[in-house]
């Protein structure tokens, strides 16, 4: 599960991991240590959510039957 790879405690909020992600991203950047297609893709999904388009934390919990 990708939560194992991004979370580095159970109870890390939704919003630590995106600036943790947001952190990643911008590092990569200037040392590239992943393909230029993930980037992208991070990019891409960065770009969806300051659109709006993401699910809340409530929601992710509640699909995810926590």
């Amino acid at each position: 599960m990708i939560e194992n790879y991004i979370y580095t405690y159970k109870n890390e909020s939704y919003d630590e991991v995106i600036k943790k992600l947001i952190y990643i991203v911008k590092n990569l950047k200037k040392e590239p240590e992943i393909s230029k297609e993930t980037i992208k893709a991070i990019e891409a999904a960065r770009e969806r959510i300051k659109k709006g388009h993401f699910v809340s934390e409530e929601e992710a919990k509640y699909r995810l039957g926590l």
